[in-house]
């Protein structure tokens, strides 16, 4: 492998590795990323933690400002709305190109991923639990680019998800599992319609929820870093 290369690998194994920290909550929004710190942790040169956090930002996780350093993105309530917005528009536009061609095996694998939510009482694995049966939804996609973009919003989203489920406790679980049931038996009976528009009400109720309990916004982040704008 060449010197390029090898930087290029170590780049996507340190963006990947800070990644992971930022969506299991390791790295709340506002957490000033500090890069002489984590070079020496991950055995790295400065370069490619620089890369990293330049993949990093691209994907939306990472805020970089010249000669100030780089902070886990935050965003403020207006921000977190406009995402959502985009995400009921552009999340049906994914599940219509994947429903046609999910087979039945993907479907039960749906129906075991909600049972294991409706018994499960652990936010984290709740977390993966649901982000694995959402993406069970668009496996027959054949727009990855759009499936790109949407990962993208997932990932910029996933601590005020958590959060939001945190503090919305048994009213938002019996409202998740209401709306998971009915959007797992809408792609199983191919009814691509009904399965689009109960994915958007499904994410419109969250966003609708966030901009009435705004104070959870208070809830998430430690550090100084600038809010989104």
């Amino acid at each position: 492998m060449t010197a390029t290369g090898a930087a290029r690998v170590a780049s996507q194994r340190i963006a990947e590795v800070l990644r992971e920290r930022i969506l299991a909550g390791q790295l709340p929004p506002g957490t000033r990323i500090k890069q002489d710190e984590l070079a020496e942790e991950l055995s790295a040169s400065r370069i490619p933690v620089r890369e990293a956090l330049r993949i990093l930002e691209s994907r939306g996780l990472v805020e970089v400002r010249a000669n100030s350093g780089a902070w886990v993105t935050q965003m403020d309530l207006h921000n977190l709305t406009i995402t959502y917005q985009i995400r009921e528009r552009i999340e049906p536009l994914l599940l219509m190109d994947s429903v046609p061609r999910l087979d039945p095996a993907v479907v039960a694998r749906m129906r075991e991923i909600q049972a294991e939510i409706e018994a499960n009482d652990d936010l984290e694995r709740f977390m993966a639990l649901d982000r694995e049966l959402h993406w069970a939804t668009y496996a027959g996609n054949r727009t990855p680019y759009l499936a790109t973009m949407v990962e993208r919003l997932w990932d910029t989203t996933q601590h005020y998800r958590r959060e939001f489920a945190r503090q919305m406790g048994d009213r938002g679980t019996w409202a998740v599992n209401t709306e998971h049931r009915l959007l797992i038996e809408a792609i199983a009976s191919g009814d691509t319609a009904s399965a689009s528009n109960v994915l958007a009400l499904h994410i419109q109720r969250t966003r609708v929820e966030l901009a009435r309990n705004p104070e959870f916004l208070a809830s998430i982040g430690h550090g100084t870093g600038p809010a989104q704008s």
